[in-house]
C-alpha cells in the first residue's frame, strides 16, 4: 500500500492535485463533461429555440427558475461524483465514472440543496463587504466533501467543515487562492483570443450584438473550458478534506486497521 494518506504540505497538496488530474485526466474530465452537457443543451436551446417560443414575463421567470435548478443539479452531480472518484483513488480502490455517478445518484437533490444553502450564506457574507464572504467560503470549503463522504445535512456539514478547517484556514485560503487564480488565468487566455476573433469576424465588439452562430461558439467554448478546469479545485478540496482528517483524527491509522481487518476476514465458502 502506498502512503497516500499522510499529512501533506501546501506544495504537496497542490502537487498531488495535479498528479491525480494528469493521471486520471479522462476520468475527471468525463465526470465534469457529462453533467455540463445538460447546461450546454439548455444554453443552445435558449439561443436557438427559446427566442422564438418563449414570451412574456411569466414564461421568462419560469425559464429562469428551471435554468437555476438545472445549474445547481449539474454542480451537485459534477462535484459529488468527482469527490467520490478522488476518495476511491485516495483509498486505493477502483475509481470509475459510472461508479461515481451511481454512488451519488440517490443524493443529487440533497447535495444540490446544500450547495444552494451554503452559496446563499456566503453571498450574504459578501454583501456585508467582501471579507466576511471570503472568510465563510474558507470556513465552509469542505462542506461538500463532508456531505458526500459522511452523509451529513447542511447545518451539520457546515459545522463539520468549520471544525476540520479550524487552525489551518490559512493553508486552505492559499490553496483556494492559487487554484482559482490559475483557473481564471487559463480561462482568460482562452476566452480573450476567442472573443477577439469573434468580434472581428462578426464586425461587432458588443456581446449583445453578436450573431447566434458566435454565441453558440461561445457556449461550446465555455462547456469545454468548464469540463477541463472545474475538476481541479474539487480534487484539491477533496485532498484537503482527507489531509485534515489525517491530521486531526488519525484517519490514516483507522483506515489501515480497517483494511487489515478486511483482509484478515476469511472469504465465505463457495
Amino acid at each position: 500500500m502506498t502512503n497516500t494518506l499522510r499529512p501533506l504540505t501546501v506544495g504537496e497538496l497542490l502537487d498531488r492535485t495535479f498528479f491525480l488530474y494528469r493521471r486520471h485526466f479522462l476520468l475527471f474530465v468525463g465526470i465534469a463533461a457529462l453533467p455540463n452537457l445538460i447546461i450546454l443543451s439548455f444554453q443552445l436551446f435558449q439561443l436557438v429555440v427559446a427566442p422564438m417560443s418563449l414570451g412574456g414575463a411569466l414564461m421568462t421567470l419560469a425559464w429562469l427558475l428551471v435554468t437555476i435548478i438545472v445549474y445547481f443539479v449539474t454542480i451537485a452531480i459534477s462535484q459529488g461524483a468527482t469527490i467520490i472518484a478522488v476518495s476511491q483513488i485516495q483509498l486505493e480502490r477502483e475509481a470509475t465514472a459510472s461508479g461515481a455517478f451511481a454512488a451519488i445518484r440517490p443524493r443529487i437533490g440533497e447535495i444540490a440543496l446544500v450547495i444552494l444553502g451554503m452559496g446563499l450564506r456566503i453571498l450574504v457574507g459578501f454583501l456585508f463587504f467582501i471579507v466576511p464572504g471570503v472568510y465563510l467560503a474558507i470556513v465552509w470549503s469542505l462542506t461538500i466533501p463532508v456531505v458526500v463522504l459522511e452523509g451529513r445535512g447542511l447545518s451539520a456539514a457546515l459545522a463539520r467543515s468549520a471544525e476540520l478547517t479550524k487552525g489551518h484556514r490559512g493553508r486552505v485560503f492559499l490553496i483556494y487562492f492559487l487554484l482559482l487564480v490559475l483557473v481564471y488565468v487559463v480561462t482568460i487566455l482562452v476566452q480573450i483570443p476567442l472573443m477577439t476573433a469573434i468580434a472581428i469576424t462578426s464586425g461587432s465588439i458588443s456581446a449583445g450584438e453578436l450573431p447566434p452562430s458566435a454565441e453558440i461558439i461561445l457556449a461550446l467554448s465555455n462547456f469545454v473550458m468548464t469540463s477541463l478546469v472545474s475538476p481541479i479545485v474539487t480534487i484539491a478540496l477533496s485532498l484537503v478534506y482527507y489531509d485534515e482528517r489525517v491530521r486531526k483524527e488519525a484517519f490514516d491509522l483507522h483506515h489501515m486497521l480497517e483494511e487489515m481487518d478486511r483482509s484478515a476476514t476469511p472469504s465465505p465458502a463457495a
